[in-house]
């Protein structure tokens, strides 16, 4: 063989080898649809995300993965589909667009080596259900689907997502083939419980209720008359942490603590208490068919109705109690410690504000104080929040004022108008509750309030950890612009800057409310 007819062959192949491209298939609803694998980074299962205000229906919030923030897009959502509860077969394609992003969908297929001349124009019979725009062509009878549609994600993201698709830098596609997974869940028919040991009896609290489990530390706060079940209070990572004996609380022989003791730091939604118990035994994976509901006869009504259920294991030998945490947060021991730690919260939240206002700031960090509505944390500068005020029982409605303002109160003589912050921030209203604030913002000489969930803490964070947030819409880029990223933390913290939370004409409305 010639020299060549070597060189020719071997173009040849080349050729034919380019032809051949790979693509991901996934399902959104019952559709199938592709993207080619050169512009995946990885698939992963759906993580745990923070919605972000103001920004586009379809995306479904922020997300750390592995240090850096990841937009989360829900495909159901842009495509038209109805909403449906994740489950164990739902996905995040991860796509790398110059910035990454995340897709969820409903479950990845197969990857699939296809002749990209294969790779057909659109169909006109789709413009019906899928807009044609969004898709770069479509396969026919290949992996044993009749019609696979191969999605065009830049301009899917230019279409809901203008701002953002405009951020991204049309680099290079960096070509992956290594497409990662978390570990395999739990099966739909098992529970995974944190089991422990108090009184010599066992007991157990579903472990997605269990924030971590931490030593007794060397010192706790005691509150001065509190109920005997009110241990007192430590810090955890800057915040207060009220304590609870689960001895006491279920009436049983008191107990020094020692090595073994722990604290089980439990939460309903943004709020945590630490149990204390005797010892933590282990992590069970238990069969729900072993767990019994507790016998109406034995359920004890009132206070300590926490346990509802029991598991049997070897063979019924082994009896552990489940605690319901959604029961525990009902206890009155629970109540009270959290009353008397958010009291005492806020008394050194406000200290804090005061003497950071006199004080400098070191140039690596920025202050901030910390804010929740629903799950979500916000921050603010501390130099701008004027003050934390307690939400009245009642808010004095003024006729024709401006339809974000929810009333007013008087603040020390002086009247102060309510915007509610989650609905400032496009958000669903929620009931009054005790945690609820009102933080005091001045805009222009005009004392303004903004009720929002709880206030948390004051938090120095390291200028190095924030970042730029992802350009999503102008309102949600002007107000909340840059994210707290704690990695170690596992925490994201949206940064709003103050002065975008109300415009001129509305400053302009509240200034004639008052006069």
């Amino acid at each position: 063989m010639t020299t060549e007819t070597l060189a020719a062959l071997e173009h040849k192949a080349v050729i034919e080898a380019a032809t051949i491209c790979q693509l991901v298939t996934f399902f959104v609803d019952d559709e199938v649809f592709a993207v080619d694998m050169g512009v995946v980074q990885e698939i992963i299962r759906m993580p745990s995300v923070v919605r972000v205000p103001l920004a586009a229906p379809a995306l479904e919030g922020l997300a750390n993965l592995r240090g850096k923030v990841l937009p989360m897009v829900s495909l159901r959502r842009m495509l038209g589909f109805k909403a449906r509860a994740y489950n164990e077969a739902t996905r995040a394609v991860v796509i790398d667009l110059g910035q990454s992003i995340g897709f969820v969908v409903d479950r990845v297929a197969s990857v699939l080596s296809v002749d990209s001349s294969k790779i057909a124009a659109v169909d006109e019979t789709l413009r019906s259900t899928i807009n044609s725009q969004w898709l770069s062509g479509q396969l026919k009878n290949m992996g044993g689907h009749k019609i696979i549609m191969v999605l065009d994600f830049e301009k899917l993201i230019a279409s809901e997502f203008s701002q953002l698709s405009q951020a991204i830098s049309h680099a290079p596609l960096v070509n992956s083939s290594d497409l990662q997974e978390v570990d395999e869940p739990l099966p739909s028919d098992e529970r995974q419980l944190v089991c422990f040991v108090v009184a010599g009896q066992e007991y157990a609290i579903v472990i997605d209720d269990v924030e971590e489990i931490v030593p007794i530390p060397a010192h706790i706060v005691h509150v001065p008359h509190s109920q005997a079940h009110v241990l007192g209070m430590m810090t955890l990572r800057n915040r207060l942490l009220p304590l609870v004996s689960l001895r006491r609380m279920f009436d049983l022989p008191q107990y020094e603590a020692n090595e073994h003791s722990r604290i089980v730091v439990v939460a309903l939604g943004d709020v945590s208490v630490g149990v204390v118990i005797d010892s933590v035994n282990e992590v069970l994976r238990v069969a729900k068919i072993d767990m019994d509901t507790l016998p109406g006869l034995l359920a004890r009504d009132g206070d300590l109705s926490d346990i509802t259920e029991v598991c049997k294991l070897d063979e019924g030998r082994r009896l552990v109690s489940i605690i319901s945490v959604a029961h525990l947060f009902s206890h009155s021991a629970i109540k009270e410690a959290l009353s008397t730690v958010d009291n005492l919260h806020e008394g050194l939240i406000e200290q804090r504000i005061r003497k950071e206002h006199d004080e400098r700031i070191s140039e690596t960090d920025e202050q901030v104080v910390i804010f929740r509505l629903g799950t979500a944390e916000f921050g603010v500068p501390i130099e701008t929040v004027q003050e934390i005020v307690r939400v009245p029982d009642e808010l004095t409605q003024v006729p024709r004022a401006p339809a974000f303002v929810q009333g007013v109160i008087n603040l020390r003589g002086v009247v102060l108008p309510v915007i509610d912050q989650r609905l400032r921030l496009g958000l669903m209203a929620s009931e009054r509750n005790d945690r609820q604030r009102i933080m005091v913002f001045l805009f222009n000489g005009v004392r303004t309030g903004f009720m929002v969930d709880s206030v948390t803490e004051v938090l120095k964070i390291p200028k190095k950890a924030i970042e730029n947030a992802p350009h999503l819409s102008d309102e949600q880029s002007r107000l909340i612009g840059r994210v707290a990223n704690l990695e170690q933390q596992q925490r994201l913290i949206q940064l709003i800057d103050p002065s975008q939370l109300i415009e001129s004409q509305e400053l302009s409305g509240l200034t004639q409310l008052m006069v």
